[in-house]
């Protein structure tokens, strides 16, 4: 399918594999709409989608875990907006590493309220406008996490559990329309997720990539483009990607 002209939506497009995403169907023409919290961040995520060749970039300041402030952004939209053709669910994040029992209840909430419930959200205000014009693909942000879980990553384990089998319920609850769905499962990426998840600990977060080449942002986003460029009747309904030096999201092996 081609790309170019096709309004996308990705939120958590400030930074990591949403700003490598945004710069990836912007080189396919396609028209932006980028969604995040930090809105200095998203201005120059937005400046560089447009020299990269996007036909158009609208940008939208916006958290994820607001139900109704997403629903006003969907509504509010610009006519020359609103007919979404690509949603790509990437606003996620990790917090701590603790063992269950010692772990922050903020933690939990804030990766709770983003994961999950920030990405029904978003899905709950877009999909519906798909199904009406009879068009559309859902793109989610996986992960190895959700799949096999580590040791002090039960909750955010659990938030990519919870992706999946929403992804898969969603695939199933538009059978019978042209709508397409897909979750995109990474392993281990180069991006600030440790960062993110040590609360700022840059030694720390330098660590989990220690010995090791893992996959970056751009590697990510061409698995994205490249499930939404597939002909109008394939669906990819799951890619699972590693380093070569990751099995799982247990098994790795470093050099020394």
């Amino acid at each position: 399918m081609k790309l170019k002209g096709r309004i996308v939506l990705v939120t958590g497009a400030s930074s990591g594999i949403g700003a490598a995403t945004a710069l990836a169907f912007a080189a396919e023409g396609a028209r932006l709409l980028l969604a995040a919290r930090r809105e200095d961040k998203l201005a120059k995520v937005a400046a560089a989608v447009t020299e990269r060749g996007a036909e158009a970039v609208h940008t939208i300041s916006l958290d994820v875990r607001d139900r109704k402030a997403v629903q006003k952004a969907i509504d509010a939209l610009p006519a020359e907006w609103a007919a979404i053709d690509i949603l790509v669910n990437n606003a996620g994040l990790s917090r701590g590493l603790e063992k269950l029992y010692q772990g922050k209840t903020e933690d939990w909430e804030e990766m709770i309220d983003t994961n999950v419930k920030g990405l029904l959200y978003v899905t709950r205000a877009v999909v519906p406008g798909m199904v009406e014009r009879s068009r559309g693909h859902v793109i989610n942000l996986g992960s190895t996490a959700g799949e096999l879980t580590y040791p002090g990553g039960a909750v955010y384990c659990a938030t990519k559990a919870a992706e999946r089998a929403i992804n898969d319920g969603l695939r199933q609850d538009v059978l019978g329309t042209p709508i397409r769905v897909t979750t995109v499962d990474p392993g281990m990426v180069m991006t600030d997720f440790s960062l993110v998840r040590f609360h700022g600990d840059q030694e720390r977060a330098a660590s989990v990539y220690k010995n090791i080449q893992p996959l970056n942002a751009e590697d990510v986003a061409e698995v994205i483009v490249w499930a939404a460029s597939r002909p109008e009747h394939v669906n990819i309904a799951r890619v699972l990607l590693t380093p070569v030096q990751q099995a799982n999201s247990l098994l790795f092996h470093r050099e020394a």
